[in-house]
């Protein structure tokens, strides 16, 4: 689980997910990634079962299996300020991810 949220790529999926669910092709669009390299990243979190997928018609709907982790990124969050390593977090995670600014990465 640590492994698939090592990566920034997944941290802003994982970021945009929170907000609502989405299809790869919205994470493409709002990502500016190439398909192939969403759909790795996308299949690795649903491998560590941090997401889901809902099929609606030919298209499939992602989202948190796992709404917990977001309270995990934060104590993470909060554990590397007080150690004095906050700038080795790439996104910043609070309890009500609809208030982040929505994708393009860990600098939106």
């Amino acid at each position: 689980m640590f492994h698939s949220l090592s990566d920034p790529t997944r941290l802003a999926i994982v970021k945009r997910l929170a907000v609502e669910e989405a299809r790869v092709s919205d994470l493409v669009s709002e990502l500016a990634l190439a398909q192939s390299t969403v759909s790795a990243h996308m299949a690795c979190l649903r491998d560590c079962g941090l997401v889901a997928g809902r099929a609606q018609g030919r298209s499939v709907y992602y989202s948190l299996s796992r709404p917990e982790v977001l309270e995990l990124l934060a104590q993470a969050e909060a554990l590397l300020a007080v150690t004095g390593k906050s700038d080795s977090v790439c996104c910043t995670y609070v309890r009500d991810a609809k208030q982040q600014s929505l994708p393009g990465g860990c600098d939106a």
